[in-house]
């Protein structure tokens, strides 16, 4: 009788030890590391590029899913960022442009970052990840939405200390226009130095507790500035020159071209290059920020629980199309790097050709945390992605803008339609795969008729009631406030 209450005892007891493990385990949550770059295009080795020196984030390519068909809600800092955040489109959050927030027209919404605080994490963010203003704002809260965060850590370094010896193409502005440095000092004495040690330092005190980490680099957003080692690895006689086709600009449709600035339109072949050199010194240096932080998680022993996303707000112009900067649709203004890295996804290392969007973040994220996310977000998880690169979780990825326009875009991976005014702006029509620079126009071209149609078709239904456009007064007031 005694040896089988000693059996049922040491049964009863095992059976709590493995209960307690096996909720212990379940209750283990993934820590998210969100790592955003300023403007940053597909200018990067893992990306194809044959110059650009990106080590770090080649890494992250080769740890994680690369998508090569992802694509910003609107190629614009604070309207794609509100976009990213909230999960929703650009003309839900009534943001198109730099000043407004996106609570005056969605008070109650919870956002990415806000979600996994509600869920018990530790939710901080270093530098730029709502909207700043650069370099005008850095070391301020910018637009910043308060209650995402547990923390915050604005940076400041003396690349904002020393804007006197920027150069620019407008003198006495450096955020709107093309300015650069060649910076003396080290990396730890730049603001994304300095935003790197801070994101170390909350790695080491909460790597025991879950938490969302969000880091947001400003570089190679302008002015372009970086150590003067960065900018030695770009000799100006290795750099070449986009070509542009003689009439390009004059083929229309206007619209494509409305982000054309004089001032760069005057530019010699000369600034055109040392443009060119800077924003990738820039780059560079801004991945080897990423390289620290993300060393520091694999240092902390922290990489088998946390998913780590690297992407960019929008993608950028240098000199493709006779454009710089951001404001179009063409892919160079639209589409973006992103990389996903989860702990035991089944694609991890390889490349995804499908259309994603930066509004699936918000989603994704949600689920591989196992988050109830909220049921009006815009985008779709792409957890089926990640554990199998073939899939696709949607039609296409769709980008819009104001500027030249309304213009309306899609891609679905392998062409990409754009039209202007609902096509009384006119409509452009690329096979990307075959015409990855967009020069060729092929929506007059009967064999494509059938494709114009079924993207047409697409750009009608996700904008059902057309893009949406501030009242005259309210435009007044935001330009007014910005």
């Amino acid at each position: 009788m005694k040896t089988s209450r000693r059996i049922c005892c040491f049964g009863l007891g095992l059976a709590l030890v493995v209960g307690v493990a096996l909720a212990g385990r379940a209750a283990e949550k993934l820590n998210v590391l969100f790592i955003i770059s300023d403007d940053l295009c597909n200018a990067l080795a893992c990306y194809g590029h044959p110059l650009v020196k990106s080590p770090n984030i080649d890494a992250l390519a080769r740890r994680g899913v690369k998508f090569e068909r992802a694509y910003c809600q609107y190629p614009l800092c604070n309207p794609s960022r509100a976009s990213l955040l909230t999960g929703r489109r650009p003309n839900v959050t009534r943001v198109t442009t730099n000043a407004p927030r996106f609570r005056e027209a969605i008070p109650d919404t919870v956002t990415l970052p806000e979600l996994f605080k509600q869920n018990g994490y530790f939710v901080a963010r270093v530098g730029k990840l709502y909207h700043y203003g650069v370099p005008t704002q850095i070391g301020t809260d910018g637009l910043d939405d308060p209650q995402s965060w547990t923390k915050v850590v604005n940076p400041r370094g003396r690349d904002k200390d020393e804007e006197s010896k920027i150069f620019s193409l407008t003198p006495g502005t450096y955020g709107g226009t093309l300015s650069w440095l060649a910076a003396d000092g080290t990396d730890e004495e730049q603001t994304d130095g300095i935003g790197a040690a801070a994101a170390i330092k909350l790695l080491e005190e909460n790597k025991d507790r879950p938490f969302f980490l969000a880091m947001g680099f400003y570089r190679p957003h302008t002015p372009y500035v970086a150590p003067k080692k960065y900018f030695d690895m770009y000799p100006l006689e290795k750099i070449k020159l986009p070509e542009v086709p003689a009439g390009h600009r004059e083929a229309g449709p206007a619209g494509a071209f409305g982000s054309a600035k004089p001032e760069q339109d005057r530019m010699t072949d000369q600034q055109r290059k040392e443009a060119i050199q800077a924003y990738h010194a820039a780059t560079t240096f801004m991945d080897a920020q990423v390289g620290r932080v993300v060393s520091a998680l694999d240092r902390l022993k922290l990489a088998d629980k946390t998913v780590i996303v690297f992407t960019s707000d929008h993608g950028y112009h240098l000199g493709e199309h006779g454009l710089w900067q951001k404001m179009s649709v063409f892919e160079n203004s639209a589409r973006v790097p992103m990389i996903v890295v989860a702990p035991k996804a089944k694609a991890n290392g390889k490349s995804a050709g499908a259309p994603v969007e930066l509004v699936d973040l918000y989603p994704t994220l949600a689920d591989l945390c196992g988050l109830a996310a909220p049921s009006y977000l815009d985008g779709k998880s792409l957890r089926p992605i990640l554990n199998d690169a073939t899939k696709s979780v949607k039609p296409g990825a769709f980008t819009q803008v104001q500027r030249g326009g309304p213009g309306y875009s899609v891609s679905d991976g392998r062409y990409r339609y754009i039209e202007w005014d609902g096509g009384k702006g006119g409509a452009q029509l690329y096979d990307i795969q075959n015409d990855p620079q967009e020069f060729k126009n092929l929506v007059n071209d009967a064999k494509h008729a059938d494709t114009v149609a079924r993207l047409k078709k697409l750009v009608q239904q996700n904008w059902p009631a057309g893009i949406w456009t501030p009242p005259a007064g309210k435009a007044k007031q935001q330009k007014k406030k910005k």
